[in-house]
């Protein structure tokens, strides 16, 4: 049994636990591995530091586990590794760990064995062990991303070249007469290849049977066997599995050996943890930590939201807005967030894209607590860097604008840049423009065949939504999954605001009929009622010379101003799907500012 990238998702610990006692009553010796990031996601982690996974771990019956890049995630915080220490010494199950080393970072000090251990003990790490099943020896060792000295905090824990240990494992197994080789692995299944990857692992590394994976959070229904090397030559077959992510799955694998350990046969599946029914001894156990994570949902980030930011849908009336079509406050707010964030890694990033569909209620106005961050974006995602050339992003931004006047759950927000579109052109032909904001905000627009550097969550990133230019970058190795929870990052983004007050920017504007003549509408006859305000189609123009008043109206197009402005007039309720132009204003033009909401520019 196997199961990777937890991520202290725990709240199906219980249905876990009735799965991995319905496999074992029907093979009593099958060992329960774990391919590493048990820590950093959700609340469970944030208040337990990997306690409540450990005891929950302990309970179903681990047998084995190797270190995913977020075990590292606390190194640079004041107590260093010490939640991972102590998770470590509290484990009734033993570690394996190759390519990661240890022996400069003090508190690991007597917890490591460079060896390969016969008789491995509990809360132990080991380069190897062999393990003896069915009266059969079975050597297991580990492998971490080499990414993790860059995605996570791993501070005086160095990274060796995975191929290269690979290679010594399997020697040093096959010198103890053992020839049935499990590598646990937490460097992705088809990630980065310029960094490591299972699939490469398999084809490079001879001697590997089985490959228990985890890092990429692939969902493989069924085991990959590669049974050709990186040469394209016929080897002996090496079987891949992973079991997604969150706890979402338990993984299962039979694999049958010849008498020289060759894999002639195997079997695996996925059993969905959700079907299951919970296990009364780990949902009590569970209980005080869920009940503890039920007060912390309650408390506040620390900011205070300046007025409600909605999250609208259309209801399929394709007149109204849309968070699935329509730039938001609250999409503003989420990208702004993931792109500040994404800078402290990497300063080449120059936008970040949220998918709408992503985004799954309001926030109110007022206090802003955890809970209500974490059901706006609730799906666990991550944060991840993406390099893509410009006409790469223009067909990607076709993508997000195929459904307009309709609804597309992979309508993206941004932040950083500006996209106009022209909605009267077919879908495909869309995009008009893409510009990045500089550093003195001008905007620079982006062209074809540059490379540039974007921010997204992995979801969209591996080509989510229906977003196969992402997923051809992703396959090509072109994405680095930084593993930063979203809703953690818009919680921290939020609470270095305080106040939080985001607008509408005109970061996503449509063109369409800005170029023809605006139609002339007097004061009289520009606004309906507060409850159902005059829709204008296309561009208009109003004098404002006497004019005491101008409200509820909204404008598909540009509203221009001209004339005198009046003291005293009074604006409300308008909102401009494209520019409001007061440049043939005269007077002073600060109190028509007030209570328009403009998507587009505001021209002076």
């Amino acid at each position: 049994m196997h199961t990777n990238d937890t991520h202290a998702n725990l709240d199906n610990a219980p249905k876990k636990m009735t799965a991995i006692k319905e496999v074992r009553a029907k093979k009593p010796n099958a060992l329960l591995v774990d391919a590493g990031d048990v820590f950093s996601g959700t609340l469970y982690f944030n208040e337990f530091k990997g306690q409540a996974d450990l005891k929950l771990m302990n309970l179903m019956g681990y047998d084995v586990m190797t270190f995913g890049n977020h075990e590292f995630d606390l190194g640079s915080s004041p107590e260093g590794h010490q939640a991972l220490v102590d998770f470590i010494k509290g484990a009734k199950f033993s570690f394996v760990s190759s390519n990661v080393d240890f022996s400069k970072a003090p508190k690991f000090a007597g917890l490591f064995s460079d060896l390969i251990s016969s008789k491995p003990e509990n809360g132990k790490i080991y380069n190897g062990m062999v393990k003896e099943i069915n009266g059969e020896k079975v050597g297991f060792f580990g492998l971490t991303t080499q990414d993790t000295k860059d995605i996570s905090s791993p501070v005086n824990v160095t990274f060796e070249d995975y191929l290269v240990e690979a290679e010594k494992a399997v020697k040093a197994f096959e010198g103890m007469g053992v020839n049935k080789i499990v590598a646990v692995s937490h460097i992705g299944y088809d990630d980065n290849e310029a960094v490591d990857n299972d699939l490469t692992l398999a084809a490079k590394v001879k001697g590997i049977d089985v490959i228990v994976g985890g890092h990429s959070h692939t969902k493989l229904a069924k085991p990959t066997v590669i049974n050709k090397d990186d040469k394209g030559q016929t080897k002996d077959p090496t079987v891949i599995v992973q079991a997604d992510q969150y706890n979402s799955h338990l993984g299962t694998l039979d694999v049958e050996f010849d008498a020289k350990g060759k894999v002639i046969g195997q079997a695996g599946e996925l059993i969905e943890i959700k079907d299951q029914k919970e296990d009364a001894e780990v949902k009590a156990a569970l209980a005080p930590y869920a009940e503890k994570i039920d007060t912390v949902k309650n408390t506040l980030t620390g900011a205070t939201a300046a007025k409600a930011l909605d999250n609208p849908r259309t209801g399929g009336d394709d007149t109204k807005p849309s968070v699935r079509k329509n730039e938001t406050e609250l999409g503003n707010l989420i990208t702004d967030g993931m792109l500040s964030k994404a800078k402290q890694y990497d300063k080449n990033v120059v936008m970040a894209l949220q998918n709408g569909g992503g985004i799954r209620t309001a926030i109110d106005q007022g206090p802003i607590t955890v809970g209500e961050v974490i059901n706006v974006l609730p799906f666990g995602n991550t944060l991840a860097t993406m390099k893509v050339t410009g006409a790469e992003l223009k067909a990607a931004f076709e993508t997000s604008l195929k459904s307009v006047p309709g609804e597309n759950g992979g309508f993206l927000h941004v932040s950083g840049a500006k996209v106009k579109y022209d909605s009267s052109k077919p879908a495909g032909e869309r995009v008009v423009s893409i510009s990045y904001k500089n550093s003195n905000d001008t905007y620079t627009e982006i062209e074809d065949n540059e490379m540039y550097t974007v921010a997204t969550n992995a979801f969209t990133a591996k080509g989510g939504d229906g977003y196969d230019i992402f997923k051809k970058a992703y396959e090509e190795g072109r994405v680095t999954d930084l593993g930063l929870s979203d809703w953690e990052n818009l919680r921290d983004h939020v609470k270095s605001l305080q106040t939080v007050d985001p607008v509408i920017e005109g970061r996503i504007v449509d063109v369409a009929g800005s170029a023809s003549e605006p139609k002339v509408v007097a004061p009289k006859d520009f606004g309906g009622t507060s409850d159902d305000p005059k829709v204008h189609e296309g561009s208009i123009m109003v004098d404002i010379s006497g004019a005491a008043v101008l409200e509820n109206a909204k404008i598909k197009g540009d509203l221009i101003l001209t004339g005198t402005v009046e003291a005293g007039i009074t604006l409300s309720n308008i909102t401009v799907t494209g520019n409001l132009d007061l440049s043939g204003v005269e007077g002073d033009t600060t109190s028509l500012l007030s209570n328009i909401s403009v998507e587009g520019e505001v021209i002076l």
